[in-house]
C-alpha cells in the first residue's frame, strides 16, 4: 500500500508498478498475462517490482480483458458428510491446492451430493466462473463429467470416468494392480481363506480392486468363494458391517483384504468385538495409505496410492486443457505398505 497527497493509505498499482521497474505500463501488463514478447531482463525488474511494492493482482479486472477468472473448481460429487469422514477428499484437495497455488491460482471447493447442488454448481461453472474443474467423481452414470464437456469446460478426473460419453481426460491409481499385490502378500503369509470387503460395484476401485483380488486367487489356485466377496460404500460403518457378515458366513476366515483404509477401520472394530486377534487370527489389509491407516491399532497394512503426484497431474492436465490440450489418461502405480495389522 502507498500514502496518496491526503496521506491517506492506497493500493498499488500496476502504474505504481511500472514506475519502479522503470517500464511501460503495457510491459507490465504482458508479465502479469503470461510474459509474452517480453525480454528476461524486463521481466526480471517486473518481477522484483512486484515483490518490493507489494502489489496484488485485481484478478476481477484482468478476468474482464482476458475472458477467464484464472480460478479453478474442485467439484466433489459426493455427499457432503463423505467429505469430512473421508480423509482421502482432504489429502487430494490440499495436494491440488498446493500445487495450484504455486500457478498462483485459486481453488474454489464445490459440492454436489445432490441434484438440486449438482444443478446450481453446474449453472456457476457453466457461467464462466471457473476456468476448468477438478472433478472427484467416481461413480457410473454420474452426468457431471459428460455435462461439463458439452458446455466446453475444461475438466479433469481423478479416477477412471465409468459410464461417461464423453472422452474426460483422467489420473488414477493402478488399482487393479496394487489389489494384487495386497492380497498376494496375504497368501504368502500363509492366509488360504482370504475375505475381501469390496468398495461400491459402480465405481472404479470397487471394479478393479475386486478384479485384482479374484486375479491373485486365480493364480494360486484358491476358489473364488462368493460368500467370501461383501460390498461396501467406503464408509467405516459399512466396513463394520461387512465384517459381521462376513464372520457369521465364514467362521475360519484367516484374512480380509478391505478396498479402503476407512471401511478397514470397521472390520478392525469388528473384529476386535468378535475376540478376533489381529494380525494372529485374522490379517487385515486395506487400500489408499491414508491417515485412517495410522489410527488403527494395530496400525494398518495398506496399498499406498500416490496422492501427491496424482494431485500435480491433475493440476498439469487441467492447465493444458485449459490451453486447449487433447483429453488424456495418466495411470500410477501404487506402493504396499507393511505394518501391523498383515
Amino acid at each position: 500500500m502507498n500514502r496518496g497527497t491526503d496521506g491517506k493509505r492506497r493500493s498499488v498499482t500496476i502504474h505504481d508498478v511500472a514506475r519502479e521497474a522503470g517500464v511501460s505500463r503495457g510491459t507490465v501488463s504482458r508479465v502479469l498475462n503470461g510474459g509474452h514478447y517480453v525480454s528476461p531482463s524486463a521481466q526480471a525488474a517486473v518481477n522484483a517490482a512486484i515483490r518490493r511494492t507489494g502489489y496484488v493482482v485485481n484478478r476481477h479486472a484482468r478476468s474482464l480483458i482476458t475472458g477467464k477468472s484464472d480460478s479453478v473448481a474442485f467439484l466433489l460429487t459426493e455427499p457432503q458428510e463423505r467429505f469430512f469422514e473421508d480423509p482421502n477428499f482432504n489429502v487430494l484437495l490440499r495436494a491440488c491446492t498446493q500445487a495450484l497455488a504455486a500457478q498462483d491460482i485459486p481453488l474454489l471447493l464445490m459440492i454436489a451430493g445432490t441434484e438440486a447442488e449438482r444443478r446450481r454448481n453446474l449453472r456457476y461453472i457453466r457461467a464462466g466462473h471457473v476456468d476448468g474443474v477438478l472433478l472427484v467423481s467416481s461413480h457410473s452414470g454420474d452426468p457431471v463429467g459428460s455435462e461439463l464437456d458439452a458446455a466446453g469446460v475444461p475438466v479433469v478426473a481423478c479416477g477412471k470416468p465409468l459410464g461417461q460419453k464423453a472422452k474426460v481426460g483422467y489420473v488414477a491409481a493402478d488399482d487393479r494392480d496394487g489389489a494384487r499385490s495386497m492380497v498376494r502378500h496375504l497368501y504368502e503369509s500363509g492366509r488360504r481363506r482370504i475375505a475381501t470387503v469390496t468398495g461400491p460395484p459402480d465405481t472404479p476401485g470397487g471394479i478393479d480392486r475386486l478384479a485384482g483380488y479374484r486375479d491373485v486367487l486365480a493364480e494360486c489356485g484358491l476358489p473364488v468363494d462368493e460368500s467370501l466377496i461383501v460390498a461396501g460404500d467406503y464408509s467405516r460403518a459399512s466396513g463394520e458391517t461387512a465384517a459381521d457378515l462376513l464372520l457369521e458366513r465364514a467362521p475360519d476366515v484367516d484374512a480380509v483384504f478391505v478396498a479402503s483404509d476407512l471401511m478397514a477401520h470397521g472390520v478392525l472394530n469388528a473384529l476386535t468385538r468378535a475376540g478376533r486377534r489381529v494380525p494372529d487370527d485374522v490379517a487385515v489389509g486395506g487400500f489408499d495409505d491414508s491417515p485412517a491407516a495410522l489410527s488403527t491399532r494395530p496400525a494398518l497394512t495398506t496399498v499406498r496410492q500416490p496422492w501427491e503426484r496424482i494431485s500435480s497431474e491433475m493440476v498439469r492436465m487441467l492447465l493444458g486443457r485449459i490451453k486447449g490440450d487433447d483429453p488424456a489418461a495418466v495411470i500410477l502405480p501404487t506402493e504396499l505398505v507393511r505394518r501391523e495389522s498383515a
